[in-house]
């Protein structure tokens, strides 16, 4: 591909109507002139060439996003510790404004290079260092996209057995299963992954067009319930004060709201940290950023409200708090709704898959090996293996949960601070694209043999620590060694773990400095400017 080949040295002046066309600051180089080795691109890889998505666009993605089945029960979830209504929203809140700030951080590099997040690590880690971070967060969004197509799976169950009840004995995992899964549940795994695998092969515009219609939908059908199960309990009827633990004093109420701002941040880690895989889309830095802003803390606003006002219905309505809309929908006695409210879901839970974990993925496998594996090669990687990891049989145990992805979760911190702390405190956000694609010893990013070794020590001390935060306290507390609850430290392994990864990032590149920033004749990308 000539694309793979060629230099495409892109100016940060050259500008058609709105959208920048260009990255690269300096005088245009000579395409044919410039050589990117095949070993590191493709045409998936390369930097864009047209980056083309408004505010909107970035909006509807965080619309899809928010609104899953899991974003539902996680806000839900909160009402458990003993916070008032009022505290959840303010955990909320200050969990999604502080999921914007980091998010703004990571876009910022790949918007203004035109490359994904597996290739602006190339900058910080290495040619070859690069996939570490990438393989790690491939193997993340691998793990949980096979549980969000089984979430969705079962919203699509409960429409078959709605209209077909003689199917009821499909589901059956004793009478019709296999590996754990009943008939019923494979059949409906099968059309979603078929379903998404067919979204995704058609690339990214596709892609952009179904996260544009299904946020907002998910929002009319959000606003339909709520209205729906507030007039059927009456208006007089609707609490919000949901605390279904035991209440807590001011006091006591405050290392709990602490933690569940930890939870919001921790729910998001994964997209935030390749958030430079959407914001490269981005025809601006500053439409990047509005669109954080609409659809993080403004979205999520409402987000929080509809799931207040939808739960605290429930209760006069059902009998019982329900913080699962799937569970709601199934409770309510109507066809119509049961087929509206299941697919909408199930539509709502393909958003954050493609966007969360089948993007991802799919550049990160292909910066592995970009001849061998291209975009779409790397997505379906991610999809098999999402299948043979059988999502259905660890989901509901949680020391599997906590042993598997609680570990590689725990890199995800590290992860984000080395990556920030390489663009902005090291690399003062310079970076010489075309250096990211070039093996030669005398490449600005080639550092020793392809890797960083200052990166790859601060992800190895800052996530062996991180880790540890995750599994000690709680192996310490199963194996009857203590009887102290310390696993609450494992609620701020996120944030142990970004800190560390970028002091210890910073501290070695100070005392051996591999990121060189002296000038190589060609001007380099300056973020700073912008």
């Amino acid at each position: 591909m000539a694309e793979a080949q060629l230099a495409t040295e892109k100016t940060g002046t050259e500008q058609t109507g709105t959208e920048q066309t260009g990255t690269l600051l300096g005088s245009p180089i000579d395409e044919a002139a410039v050589h990117r080795d095949p070993r590191l691109s493709n045409e998936d890889l390369a930097p864009l060439k047209n980056q083309r998505w408004s505010s909107y666009n970035l909006f509807a993605f965080w619309m899809s996003d928010v609104h899953s089945i899991g974003g539902y029960v996680t806000a839900g979830s909160l009402f458990a510790l003993g916070l008032a209504s009022w505290q959840v929203l303010v955990a909320l809140l200050v969990g999604i404004v502080i999921v914007q700030v980091f998010c703004n951080l990571v876009a910022k590099p790949s918007q203004k290079t035109g490359v994904p997040y597996p290739v602006i690590n190339r900058a910080v880690f290495g040619v070859k260092g690069a996939n570490i971070p990438a393989i790690i967060r491939g193997l993340i969004a691998v793990a949980w996209y096979g549980v969000q197509t089984f979430l969705a799976s079962e919203a699509l169950v409960i429409v078959f057995l709605k209209f077909f009840p003689a199917m009821k004995p499909l589901y059956d995992v004793h009478q019709y299963g296999f590996l754990g899964l009943s008939a019923l549940g494979w059949i409906c795994y099968g059309i979603l992954w078929v379903a998404q695998a067919a979204l995704f092969w058609n690339g990214m515009e596709s892609i952009r067009k179904f996260i544009d219609f299904a946020g907002p939908a998910v929002y009319v059908v959000m606003l339909v319930l709520a209205i729906y199960l507030v007039s059927k309990a009456g208006i007089s009827n609707i609490s919000l004060n949901l605390s279904a633990g035991q209440p807590l004093d001011f006091a006591a109420s405050i290392p709990v709201m602490i933690s569940a701002i930890a939870l919001v941040v921790s729910y998001f880690s994964g997209p935030m940290l390749n958030f430079g895989d959407f914001a490269r889309y981005g025809k601006s830095f500053k439409a990047v950023k509005k669109g954080n802003l609409l659809g993080l803390p403004v979205n999520f606003l409402f987000f929080s409200l509809l799931t207040v006002i939808t739960a605290s219905a429930t209760i006069p309505v059902f009998g019982h708090l329900i913080t699962d809309p799937v569970k709601t929908v199934q409770e309510i006695d109507s066809v119509f709704a049961v087929l509206l409210g299941g697919l909408t879901f199930v539509i709502a839970t393909v958003g954050i898959n493609i966007v969360a974990n089948f993007i991802s993925p799919a550049f990160d496998f292909s910066n592995v090996s970009p001849q061998k594996i291209s975009w779409r090669m790397g997505g379906m990687i991610a999809a098999g293996g999402s299948v043979i990891l059988t999502p259905w049989n660890w989901y509901s145990n949680d020391d599997a949960i906590h042993y598997t992805l609680g570990v590689l979760g725990a890199l995800i911190g590290p992860l984000f601070g080395i990556l920030i702390a390489g663009y902005y405190l090291v690399g003062k956000q310079k970076v010489w694209v075309e250096d990211m694609y070039t093996m030669k010893p005398n490449g600005k990013y080639w550092f020793r043999n392809g890797y960083n070794p200052n990166a790859v020590k601060a992800v190895a001390i800052s996530g062996v620590v991180s880790i540890a935060s995750v599994l000690i306290p709680k192996a310490l507390l199963d194996s009857g060694a203590t009887t102290v609850n310390a696993t609450w430290i494992g609620n701020y392994s996120w944030f142990l773990g970004c800190a560390l990864g970028l002091l210890t990032f910073w501290y070695f590149e100070k005392r051996s400095p591999m990121i060189n920033l002296e000038p190589n004749g060609v001007e380099a990308n300056d973020g700073a400017l912008f």
